[in-house]
């Protein structure tokens, strides 16, 4: 082991400060619920959980419970370790609901649950099987082990989620998502409460549903990778069961170029067409004049629909630049000839008839922001992707709205950037209550140019997690540094789910090194996180069919190594007779100099080379550190040279499209010493 390894377990537990208590009182331990219920009272003494341990149920009998019960009772297993019995056992947990789950889960449902926790068992009471989902997903939680076995801790939560509609997008185009993929993060949702999947079925790169009525869809416009109409039924039948409705979005009139390789008459424009290959906003797009294009969709609308039976059916129309039609006489006639003046008014056109076939199959209309219009129908539900103020335009106007804007997770955000993010905040704050009762929630977005099966999970949590908690507590909790600390703890929670956002790092490291140790690796890829926004790639063409398997692939969004290391500094510079923060700085900085040192050898590795210049900045930086560090406790003057300024200002600059995080925080050292 190397030195000072462990002191990112130190940090972790020095920034995690208990709530103060009144003098003579027992301080209680925060607790690690996530998201944060909306009432809860931790109480004195816990409930036992061993291998006798079972689950009753009184009231309303229902299947989708007893499967839940027992998907719970796997959990603690794997979180615990103990062998816990199916039959005969000491019933622990009490599970009361009122009435049985409706056939599909609807954005109406009561949702709330009651939650009691004492010393010789537990209650959850629900109204709806949906409520009791939530309540046992708050009970495993409680699980924590102390000094005589694991125990659920002693409480009473009263809880309901303050938006009915949290959601998750799953782009499943730009690259393919098998079932697998869409499933466990269906399970990771249901464990932090949330409870709408959006499924990007269909973009320019991919058309990934099985159609019998228009088969060259999959069959030209899928490279061969899409769902059969049995999975899809048995992915909505899963999601069902814990709770999430299953809303599909099939992008029209633009991103459509996969529709376009297997019916190319649906165009405005001249092919030929093939499937988009690379990203951005494509100029073909379906053909809004041609009276034979709506019998498509429509027809295509019908068999879709019959796959989803919730009550949401998404027609994306997003980013269609109007280059196409306005190239096209016809186009431009019909829009004249019908007193259109813009492509906005041709596009609310569309989108009027598509909400008629969707009404017609008992279906309401969603789309992003750009369908907002004086023609769309009241009953349209408008996403805003593009900024708070097209949410507050969309529920003045009547509409109701959902939020993404601010939650794009392929942002790379960190996840305190995300939780400062609420849907009723900014433009919305200031609407009156009856427009705001009309923003029903928001969504994650995970567009998948830069994931693949493998990364995903990396790419949405535990971050999600923190976007779930804004959308389903208080709108008071926003205590971020309590966030961290109870993240990190539903994080490690979530592989029992079977999510893959931690065994899949060491994997890649693995293949990194080429064969090669990777605990040095390890050590310096934890203070990297990938480049923002849409900045990767600036340099060269990439492709859907490149492999992503590089540094920029394995790091995680979010360094916590360096979170950590930045609170430290923060302490420091704050009290420079801190010992503790000194001592652990100093750690840190070693600890990175030794694996800038053991991992050289490993850099010769093909898909290392690239960043080799970023290991010697990580060495060059600690070096910087611990001279700073000695400077500010013997009250010297640090001076670098032009040379070494150049090197951290270099060191601030991505490298192989990561960012390596340390780097601001050891700076703000050294500029203090040089003070």
């Amino acid at each position: 082991m190397v030195a000072g390894r462990g002191v990112a377990v130190w940090i972790a537990a020095a920034v995690s400060l208990c709530a103060s208590v009144p003098a003579g009182a027992q301080a209680v331990a925060p607790h690690n619920l996530m998201p944060v219920p909306a009432r809860v009272v931790l109480e004195g003494g816990s409930l036992p959980i061993d291998a006798s341990f079972a689950v009753a149920f009184e009231g309303a009998r229902d299947p989708m419970l007893a499967r839940a019960a027992e998907r719970m009772l796997v959990r603690i297993t794997k979180l615990t370790g103990l062998p816990i019995v199916r039959s005969g056992g000491t019933v622990g947990l009490t599970i009361r609901c009122t009435r049985p789950a409706s056939q599909v889960p609807s954005a109406t449902e009561d949702e709330s649950y009651t939650l009691k926790v004492g010393s010789s068992g537990a209650t959850l009471t629900a109204p709806t099987p949906y409520g009791a989902l939530h309540g046992m997903e708050t009970f495993i939680q409680l699980i924590e082990q102390g000094p005589n076995g694991y125990a659920a801790r002693g409480a009473t939560i009263q809880d309901q989620p303050r938006f009915p509609w949290r959601g998750l997008l799953i782009d499943a185009c730009r690259h393919w998502m098998p079932p697998d993929v869409i499933k466990r993060n269906l399970d990771g949702m249901a464990a932090v409460k949330m409870n709408v999947l959006h499924w990007h079925l269909s973009e320019d790169q991919g058309f990934r549903v099985e159609s019998r009525v228009y088969p060259l869809l999959h069959e030209k416009g899928s490279d061969g990778l899409y769902y059969t109409q049995e999975q899809v039924k048995d992915i909505v039948r899963y999601a069902a069961d814990r709770g999430i409705r299953v809303v599909p979005e099939f992008d029209m009139p633009g991103h459509t170029g996969s529709w376009l390789v297997g019916y190319p008459w649906l165009s405005s424009g001249k092919g030929p067409f093939e499937i988009g290959r690379t990203w951005g906003v494509y100029d073909p797009v379906i053909d809004p004049t041609n009276e034979k294009v709506y019998t498509f969709v429509d027809r295509l609308i019908g068999e879709m629909a019959a796959l989803f039976p919730g009550a949401y059916f998404h027609i994306g129309g997003d980013e269609v630049n109007g280059k196409q039609w306005d190239a096209s006489p016809a186009v431009v006639a019909y829009r004249t000839q019908r007193g259109m003046k813009t492509n906005e008014d041709l596009q609310a056109h569309f989108n009027t008839r598509v909400s008629a076939m969707l009404a017609r199959r008992g279906k309401i209309m969603v789309g992003w922001d750009e369908i907002l219009h004086k023609d769309l129908p009241k009953n349209t539900v408008v996403h805003s992707w593009r900024g708070q103020k097209a949410l507050a335009d969309a529920a003045s106007q009547g509409y109701q709205g959902i939020l993404s804007n601010g939650y794009y997770l392929d942002y790379i955000w960190p996840a305190s950037q995300h939780y400062a993010v609420d849907p009723m905040g900014k433009d919305a704050a200031s609407l009156p209550a009856d427009a705001q009762k009309r923003i029903l929630g928001g969504e994650a977005c995970m567009w998948s140019e830069w994931v693949t099966p493998e990364t995903i999970d990396s790419r949405i949590w535990p971050r999600m997690a923190a976007i779930a908690e804004r959308f389903w507590s208080p709108a008071t909790a926003t205590d971020v540094t309590d966030m961290y600390r109870r993240l990190g703890f539903v994080s490690r929670q979530l592989d029992a789910v079977g999510l893959t956002h931690r065994s899949g790092y060491t994997a890649m490291l693995d293949r990194l090194a080429n064969g090669g140790p990777t605990e040095a690796l390890r050590g310096i890829v934890d203070l990297v996180e990938p480049v923002k926004n849409y900045n990767r790639g600036r340099r060269a063409k990439f492709t859907s069919q490149m492999a992503l398997n590089r540094i920029v692939d394995a790091a995680r969004p979010e360094s916590d190594e360096a979170r950590g290391f930045g609170l430290l500094v923060d302490r420091l510079l704050a009290n420079r007779a801190d010992r503790d923060a000194r001592d652990a700085i100093v750690a840190a900085l070693t600890r990175w100099q030794v694996f800038a040192r053991d991992v050289q050898p490993s850099m010769s590795a093909p898909l290392l080379r690239e960043a080799a210049p970023l290991v010697q900045h990580v060495a060059a930086l600690s070096g910087f550190g611990l001279r700073a560090v000695e400077a500010l406790e013997k009250k010297w003057k640090l001076a670098l040279t032009a040379e070494e300024a150049e090197t951290m200002t270099r060191a601030s600059a991505p490298v192989a499209d990561v960012l390596l995080m340390v780097a601001p925080h050891v700076k703000r050292l050294v500029d203090a010493a040089g003070k």
